[in-house]
């Protein structure tokens, strides 16, 4: 982005002052922004009182000042909330809030207003959601093709990267954690909502595995980024292009149409565990490993005890089976004691049907959606850790996909994901050379985990559901193997995945 680009991007308004830099821009936006951002989606503080807001940083991507033109407002702000009686308040989540201002909006773009500002630098105009405008975002791939700076901004580009210009954009209707916009049928741009300092890893990663020339994974095409706070430190990931795959099915909804005609699916379970085994392969040779000894497994162990406890005083269903389901947990760290390690490396962090497409023509798999669970810290989601994790989350999504729909958890189904599970497993062997189920007590211990995540999130979003991942949890705390059981059945699909989009 030229200077020139950047000072009539934030030329002044009629007072004379940068809007972006005007003391009551925040001031005047807080109260539509206090009443609209808990409706969306991407919020993660379902349930408490926004008590304020703070400006991190404002960015006119296009001037935001014309009475015959929409303009298009970036804004980091840090949402303050009230907390519960047995916690004192935290800093607050961070969000990328992209914002449309026009004088009046047209009647297509009705549903995409949050409100009119009574005072401030936009004072009368209409401000809205930006991303359910297919101008603004045509304009995000504009500023996406020219790599430069934009104020707080950097807008990179991969330097093979071929971007046309005019691509029309739409955003994906499905409700999500982030927000994604899909280009013709070239490119889906995701941009990030809920933020923490430093590279995310949906960039972090597919940029290493394109560089280690793996196919299994759309490499970034461009990204942007708030610059760091501290000299030194990494910049913030808000957003990031990459190839769309047009024609693809994800393998959530490939697993329920294979169930409804009560067709075979371990061919497909075995080639998508061959993808796995290729993705982790690359990953763990391109990217720093680690082991895991005796100190390390006993901080996992008490993590997942912890998340445990945490999760049964939030859902009181779950209390009965607290101390069986600690055993798994224990079993982990006694083997840490008795010597036993094992090999980490960066993994996916939220692997499950929804994030897998194949494609219609040569059936190939491919991963997407790199972030992690969104819920957890950036830290933690990039640290190192058993490629297992990965594996125990794409088995409990076959599970899920065999207690889905009007006949789901029936003895069929069920024997559907036991075939299943064990044809990934078995190709992810064939391919990376370690089969999953030579380490049930590892295997045990972060299927649990994932059952108790499931537990909390079904609860919080999704309570009809919540049989579904409590079967796994009855299987588990009665000792059952990390396979799929045949107690409980509701209809459900994998827990997060909205649509595999993130």
């Amino acid at each position: 982005m030229s200077d020139t680009a950047s000072t009539r991007a934030t030329r002044n308004t009629p007072d004379h002052r940068p809007l972006v830099a005007a003391p009551d821009l925040l001031s005047s936006l807080a109260p539509l922004l206090a009443a609209w951002v808990p409706r969306q989606r991407w919020f993660a503080g379902k349930g408490r009182l926004i008590t304020g807001f703070t400006l991190l940083s404002a960015t006119e991507l296009l001037p935001c000042t014309d009475a015959s033109a929409p303009g298009l407002l970036l804004l980091l702000v840090r949402a303050q909330q009230s907390a519960p009686p047995s916690r004192t308040p935290s800093g607050g989540d961070c969000y990328q809030l992209l914002l449309g201002v026009h004088p009046a909006l047209s009647p297509q773009l009705a549903h995409a207003a949050i409100g009119r500002p009574g005072g401030g630098p936009l004072r009368g105009r209409t401000v809205y959601d930006a991303l359910l405008d297919n101008r603004l975002c045509g304009l995000l791939l504009e500023r996406l093709r020219v790599p430069g700076r934009l104020g707080a901004l950097r807008f990179c580009r991969e330097p093979d990267a071929d971007i046309p210009s005019g691509l029309a954009g739409r955003p994906i209707a499905v409700e999500q954690s982030n927000s994604s916009i899909v280009y013709g049928d070239s490119f889906i741009l995701k941009v990030f909502r809920r933020i923490e300092p430093g590279i995310n890893p949906d960039l972090e990663l597919p940029r290493a595995l394109a560089d280690a020339k793996c196919a299994r994974v759309p490499a970034p095409a461009a990204w942007y980024e708030s610059a760091a706070a501290e000299e030194g430190g990494e910049a913030t990931t808000l957003g990031v292009l990459q190839p769309f795959l047009p024609g693809s099915a994800d393998g959530w909804q490939l697993a329920l149409n294979a169930l409804a005609v009560r067709a075979d699916f371990t061919g497909s379970a075995r080639a998508l565990g061959h993808a796995t085994a290729e993705v982790h392969t690359a990953l763990a040779q391109t990217l720093p490993t680690t082991e895991l000894r005796r100190p390390q497994l006993d901080v996992i162990a008490a993590q997942m005890n912890e998340r445990l406890e945490a999760t049964a005083r939030a859902v009181p269903v779950l209390q009965p089976y607290r101390a069986r389901l600690r055993t798994a947990f224990d079993a982990l760290a006694t083997l840490g004691h008795d010597g036993r390690g094992w090999a980490a490396q960066r993994i996916h962090g939220d692997l499950h049907l929804g994030q897998t497409l194949r494609s219609a023509d040569e059936g190939r798999w491919s991963l997407i959606d790199f972030e992690g669970e969104p819920a957890r810290p950036l830290a933690e989601r990039r640290r190192p850790q058993p490629a297992v994790r990965d594996i125990a989350a794409m088995l409990r999504s076959f599970d899920y996909a065999a207690r889905s729909g009007p006949a789901g958890g029936d003895p069929w189904a069920l024997e559907w994901a036991r075939r299943t599970r064990d044809a990934y497993c078995r190709g992810y062997a064939e391919a990376g050379g370690l089969d999953p189920r030579s380490a049930p007590e590892l295997m045990r211990a972060y299927e649990t985990d994932k059952a108790v995540y499931e537990v909390l999130y079904e609860a919080r979003h999704r309570p009809d559901w919540l049989s579904v991942p409590m079967a796994a949890i009855r299987r588990l705390a009665a000792g059952g193997e990390p396979a799929v059981g045949a107690d409980g059945t509701g209809p459900a699909r994998s827990p997060g995945s909205d649509n595999g989009r993130g």
